[in-house]
This record gives structure tokens, C-alpha cells and sequence, in this order.
């Protein structure tokens, strides 16, 4: 089996999951109760998968899908202001063939690049608990497997890094005592195959204050290329 086909067995079960109820009850509520600026819309309702190319080297994690963004369209970032910054970025960094993402068929392709969520399904207030970060963690575990050249990682936020370590740490990778902590464009490199890169999630929350901007983002994704090419 070829990886692009691999990586499509396991999209089919990473959306067939039911595994935490809070987390379904929630997305298929928002589903059904859709947005008013979307209320023509299907909306997803399901777990979102991650997607990209097979052959990444950069894993971009982010923390879960956004009720009206990801959850709507059923691709992680897409259809939300976030991935609007997100995908800007990775376009001028080259990752990216284009620099918006509104739908599953806008025809948007990731170049070298991998992105996923530490947990699936989109949660209440944007706050998966721990139980549920930790019982989608074998998701992440087995995409891993099947994206052998991924060489750096960027965490999206203090979440998508903490579920980051674990990922590591579930890959037989050892992480130091005390854990290295988040920071935007702090690298933590112990010389193995997963550094991890932080980078301030895209939320309207830190871009709308001016705690993220965009040369900050382009920045880190420029160090995530150079990294990913040693």
C-alpha cells in the first residue's frame, strides 16, 4: 500500500470516531444548529482528518477543529479567519500552492507540509479536556508512522505543543525534566528526528491584538523550512 493510500484508510476511521462523547454531542450539535451567515451550508460533523502531503517534512499541529471553520468543512483551518493567517504564511514560506483555504475543493495543495489537530472534533468553547486530548493521541501517533520524513514539528499554541511532547514521547522519543515550555519561535531541539517549533496560535484573539503578526508567523515558518532541510 502506497503512503497516500495508507494515509486515506486512516482518514476513513479518524472520521467514523465516536470515542468521546461530550466531543460528538457537541459537533453535531453545532451542525445542526448552523451559524446564520451559514445556514445553507452541510455542515461536516464529523472528526477532521489531517491532510497534506505525503511526503512532508513539517508537521504543523494545531489544537482542534473550529466549530464554524473546520467543523463546516470538514478540513482543519479552513473557512476561518485562522486559516487565513495560517495559510499566508505557508504560501509566502513555500508550503503552500495558494494563500486562503475556504473549502475541500477550493483546490488547495500543501507542498513538503503535513497539518493535523491534536484532537479531532471541535469542543465547547475551543477546550478539549485532557481525557480527550490524550484519547486522540493515537491518531496523531499512527499519522506519524505514516509520514516517516516529518523532521520538525510546529505547535500552534501552548495545547498543540503539551500534546506535541506526548506525541513525542509515544514515539519512543525521551523529553527532559521539566518539560521544555511553549514559546513563540522557541525551538526545542534534543538532536532526534521531532524538534518542536512554537509558533502563537492564529486566533483572532492573539492576531487582533497585535500579539501575533504576520512577520512573526512568516518568520516561523521560514525557521520550519530551514529546519526541515538540514
Amino acid at each position: 500500500m502506497t503512503a497516500a493510500a495508507a494515509l486515506a484508510a486512516l482518514e476513513a476511521e479518524v472520521v467514523e470516531c465516536r470515542a468521546c462523547p461530550r466531543l460528538v454531542a457537541w459537533r453535531e450539535q453545532v451542525a445542526r444548529e448552523r451559524r446564520a451567515s451559514f445556514a445553507d451550508e452541510e455542515y461536516w460533523g464529523r472528526p477532521v482528518p489531517g491532510f497534506g502531503d505525503p511526503g512532508a517534512r513539517v508537521l504543523v499541529f494545531g489544537l482542534a477543529p473550529a466549530a464554524h471553520g473546520g467543523n463546516r468543512t470538514g478540513r482543519v483551518f479552513t473557512g476561518d479567519r485562522s486559516g487565513d493567517w495560517l495559510f499566508g504564511a505557508m504560501h509566502r514560506a513555500g508550503l503552500a500552492n495558494q494563500p486562503t483555504s475556504t473549502g475541500r475543493d477550493d483546490g488547495l495543495e500543501l507542498h513538503d507540509a503535513w497539518i493535523a489537530a491534536a484532537v479531532r472534533c471541535a469542543p465547547p468553547a475551543n477546550r478539549p479536556t485532557p481525557q480527550e486530548r490524550d484519547t486522540c493521541l493515537p491518531w496523531s501517533v499512527r499519522e506519524l508512522e505514516l509520514l516517516p520524513r516529518i523532521s520538525v514539528v510546529v505547535c500552534l499554541g501552548g495545547f498543540a505543543w503539551d500534546a506535541a511532547l506526548r506525541l513525542r514521547a509515544a514515539a519512543g522519543l525521551a523529553n527532559p525534566r521539566p518539560r521544555p515550555r511553549f514559546g513563540h519561535d522557541v525551538l526545542f531541539d534534543p538532536g532526534d528526528r521531532l524538534p518542536l517549533l512554537g509558533c502563537f496560535h492564529p486566533s483572532q484573539q492573539n492576531t487582533f491584538t497585535g500579539r501575533l503578526t504576520e512577520g512573526m508567523m512568516e518568520a516561523v515558518f521560514g525557521r520550519a523550512r530551514a529546519l526541515a532541510e538540514r
